[in-house]
């Protein structure tokens, strides 16, 4: 692949003229591991497109941040926040995880602490114990952090389908080419639509590049 002419189209069509280095760096490591394995050009911008989102445009390893206002809790957790909850948590991360995430994805209740330990981090924001102990980081869960592991897991989770049972595979393939359904390899529907347009667009710049 052409590398300069990869990051000039990511420049021009996702980055607003400007990439850090920062951007760079991460985009090379999932380039490097692809370049490793090489497989469909899709599944690359299927996962360049979820990192994308995932990573708030910085194409990095975060944490996820849950600094929420009352209104963005009934947006975002309607199902864990009323009106009086969510007034009561706002700005509140901590607490804010440790109830939105309560007694799911094998965290313990509430008072346990569960859901701020096992909050999302990574390329992909693996959230919730159960996900942190197929990666053997349960007692260490901000080793999903370190670039060379998120990395790994961005892979392995996308491409076997370790995160919701659905893989690349399922949805790129020489009978399919399903953009927004795809979004179900990492979380339902939410927000399919746009990661469908940013992968169309990395997919744009991993054809021109080749």
């Amino acid at each position: 692949m052409d590398r300069a002419k990869f990051f000039a189209g990511a420049r021009t069509s996702l980055f607003g003229g400007r990439l850090s280095q920062n951007q760079v760096n991460g985009m090379d490591a999932i380039l490097d591991a692809w370049e490793a394995m090489p497989f469909d050009s899709r599944w690359l911008a299927y996962m360049l497109a979820t990192t994308y989102h995932e990573s708030d445009n910085t194409m990095c390893s975060i944490a996820e941040n849950l600094n929420y206002s009352a209104a963005g809790l009934l947006s975002t957790f309607p199902k864990y926040f009323n009106a009086a909850q969510a007034a009561a948590y706002a700005r509140e991360p901590q607490r804010i995880a440790n109830r939105a995430y309560a007694n799911r994805m094998g965290n313990g209740d509430e008072a346990s602490g569960d859901g701020w330990r096992y909050r999302g981090r990574g390329l992909v924001q693996i959230t919730g114990h159960d996900n942190y102990e197929k990666y053997g980081i349960a007692d260490d869960p901000d080793k999903a952090l370190d670039p060379h592991r998120a990395v790994e897991i961005l892979f392995d989770g996308m491409v076997n389908g370790r995160f919701t049972g659905r893989k690349l595979a399922d949805y790129f393939s020489a009978a399919a080419t399903d953009w927004t359904g795809a979004r179900q390899i990492i979380n339902g529907t939410d927000r399919a639509g746009d990661i469908a347009l940013y992968a169309r667009k990395f997919a744009a710049m991993v054809e021109a590049a080749r």
